[in-house]
């Protein structure tokens, strides 16, 4: 699981899965497994290619506030902000 990119899909049918995925890399991050720049890389990629199942007006979608928890949303909202571009394709 070390380098940029850990197994991810490209794209993610359902809000749910999408949610599994950024769970699985918040987690990988906070027991050490992959260092801060993957962690930015890997949920710019999945916001680059999941945009429309990530943010819906701006805000997280509930699916997502019940699956991945307000913890993890923070960290993903924070990666985003610091990146506004990524938020204009809304």
């Amino acid at each position: 699981m070390k380098g940029a990119y850990m197994e991810l899909k490209l794209f993610y049918r359902t809000q749910r899965d999408l949610a599994l995925a950024i769970n699985k890399v918040v987690d990988a991050y906070w027991i050490d497994e992959i260092n801060e720049q993957d962690l930015l890389k890997n949920i710019q990629y999945l916001y680059e290619n999941n945009y429309f199942r990530m943010l819906k007006n701006g805000e997280f979608p509930s699916v997502l506030h019940q699956q991945c928890g307000k913890r993890r949303l923070q960290i993903v909202k924070r990666i985003l902000n610091a990146n506004e571009d990524f938020l204009k394709k809304d």
